[in-house]
C-alpha cells in the first residue's frame, strides 16, 4: 500500500470515530432535561453543543481531505470508490446536521418543562425546598466553572481545526504551483527541442545554399568555356576556309 492509499484508510477510520462521537453528542443533547435538572442541563448545552459542533467541523476538515486524496490514488477504481465514499460522507454530514437541529428543539421542549417543575418545586417552601436550592447554587458553580474549562477546550480544538484547513489549503496550492511548473518545465523542454532541430535545419539550408552557389558558378564557368570553345572552333573554321578561297582565286588568276 502506498503512502496515498495509507493516508484515505486513516482519513475514513478518523471519519468513523468523529461520527460516532457526534452521534452520542447528539443523543445526549436531545436527552437534556428529561432527568428532571432544568437549570443543570440548560447549563450543559451549550457545551454540548460546542462539542458537536467541533465535531461536525471536523467531519467538514476529513471531507476535504477526502476530495483533495480521491485525485491522487493509484488506480481509477480506487478513486471512483473514494469519490463514492465522499458522497456518502456529504449525506451523513447534512444527516447530522438535521438531527442535530431537532435534537436542540427537542432538548429546549424539555429544559423548559424541567425549569418549570423546579421552580414549582423551590417555591413550595419547607426543608426540601431550602436543600433543593443550596444544591442548585453548588452545582450551578460547578457547572459555570467546568463550562468555562470546556469552552476554552472547544476554543483551542477549534483553532487547532482551522490551522489543519489552512495547511490542507497550503498543500493543495503548493501541489497546484508544482503543477504548473512541471507543464512549464516539459513545454521548455519541448520549445528548447524545436529550436535545436531549427537551428540544424538552417544550418543545412545553409551548407546547401553554398554548394548550390558552387554549383552554379562551376556550370556557369563550363558554360562559358564551352561558348568560347565553340567560338574559337568557328573562328578557326572560318579563317582556314578564307585561307582555302585565296589560294584558290591566285591560282585561277595565274
Amino acid at each position: 500500500m502506498d503512502e496515498v492509499s495509507k493516508t484515505f484508510e486513516d482519513v475514513k477510520k478518523e471519519w468513523d470515530q468523529t461520527f460516532v462521537q457526534v452521534q452520542e453528542h447528539i443523543r445526549t443533547i436531545e436527552g437534556c432535561g428529561k432527568s428532571g435538572r432544568g437549570t443543570e442541563d440548560a447549563n450543559s448545552l451549550p457545551r454540548l453543543n460546542g462539542s458537536a459542533q467541533d465535531g461536525l467541523a471536523l467531519l467538514r476538515s476529513l471531507q476535504f481531505r477526502l476530495d483533495v486524496l480521491a485525485p491522487q490514488l493509484p488506480t481509477e477504481e480506487e478513486a471512483q470508490s473514494a469519490q463514492t465514499t465522499l458522497n456518502t460522507w456529504k449525506e451523513q454530514y447534512q444527516s447530522l446536521r438535521t438531527s442535530l437541529r431537532n435534537a436542540n428543539l427537542q432538548a429546549k421542549t424539555n429544559i423548559r418543562k424541567a425549569a418549570q417543575e423546579e421552580r414549582e418545586l423551590l417555591l413550595g417552601g419547607g426543608e426540601e425546598s431550602t436543600i433543593r436550592r443550596r444544591n442548585l447554587q453548588t452545582k450551578a458553580g460547578m457547572t459555570s466553572a467546568a463550562e468555562s474549562i470546556t469552552e476554552s477546550l472547544r476554543r483551542t480544538r477549534q483553532l487547532m481545526v482551522q490551522e489543519v484547513e489552512r495547511s490542507a489549503n497550503t498543500l493543495v496550492t503548493f501541489e497546484e504551483s508544482t503543477g504548473v511548473l512541471k507543464k512549464a518545465e516539459t513545454e521548455y523542454k519541448g520549445h528548447r527541442s524545436l529550436l535545436m532541430r531549427t537551428r540544424q535545419l538552417l544550418t543545412t539550408m545553409r551548407r546547401q545554399d553554398v554548394i548550390d552557389r558552387a554549383i552554379l558558378v562551376i556550370g556557369f564557368l563550363v558554360f562559358v568555356s564551352a561558348v568560347l570553345r565553340s567560338f574559337e572552333t568557328s573562328w578557326d573554321t572560318h579563317v582556314a576556309e578564307e585561307d582555302n578561297c585565296r589560294h584558290q582565286v591566285w591560282f585561277g588568276s595565274k
